[in-house]
């Protein structure tokens, strides 16, 4: 790997053992077993440094939850809330070895209020996710609609971000994949849709 390479991987690692705000230049530089000024050279700054590297690690979480869903759908197919329930079940389990990578994300929200450029980053990379999380879980054949679809992804994202905060206080009553879907179909049962969608 070559000196930016070097500086992601070491990025990541002091992510997960430090966090955002205590990871300092050195400790990436050191990590990375490279000059402090690399740094500065291939990406301008440890902000931005810290935040591709969180990009990085949430990506490669994504790509552990795809394969997890392929295999779901593969298991079940035939049947789209058993794969939901599966799948959700899964994303659950996984908070365990990806504990680290939530709380970073969860102490980053609050980071966001004093930099105006991380939010609007952090603003971008939440729609790419809602898409990646629409592919994760799939929707309806009969949903076309790009804004239909947006929404489906803010729902999974919603979903997401809610079961992720349930674990980090309490692994122990968090939701699992079957307890999301049952709750759902029951919600939606009593919930007509308004004709003003925008209507709260």
């Amino acid at each position: 790997m070559g000196n930016r390479e070097d500086l992601l991987e070491g990025a990541k690692r002091c992510l997960l053992e430090k966090g955002y705000t205590r990871t300092t230049a050195r400790d990436i530089a050191a990590a990375a077993g490279v000059s402090l000024a690399a740094i500065g050279y291939h990406f301008g700054s440890k902000d931005v440094l810290l935040t591709e590297a969180l990009r990085q690690a949430i990506e490669e979480w994504g790509d552990d939850m795809a394969r997890i869903s392929t295999a779901s759908k593969n298991a079940v197919d035939a049947d789209p809330a058993e794969r939901f329930a599966a799948t959700w079940t899964k994303v659950t389990e996984s908070f365990a070895q990806s504990r680290a990578l939530w709380s970073i994300q969860f102490e980053m929200l609050a980071y966001i209020e004093r930099d105006p450029g991380l939010r609007q980053t952090f603003a971008k990379a939440g729609k790419q996710a809602r898409m990646a999380l629409v592919d994760l879980f799939g929707i309806p054949a009969s949903v076309t609609d790009p804004q239909e679809v947006e929404k489906i992804g803010a729902y999974y994202q919603t979903l997401l971000s809610g079961l992720a905060a349930q674990w980090l206080l309490d692994p122990e009553t968090a939701p699992c994949g079957r307890d999301l879907i049952e709750a759902a179909q029951t919600v939606a049962k009593g919930l007509p849709i308004p004709t003003d969608s925008r209507t709260t």
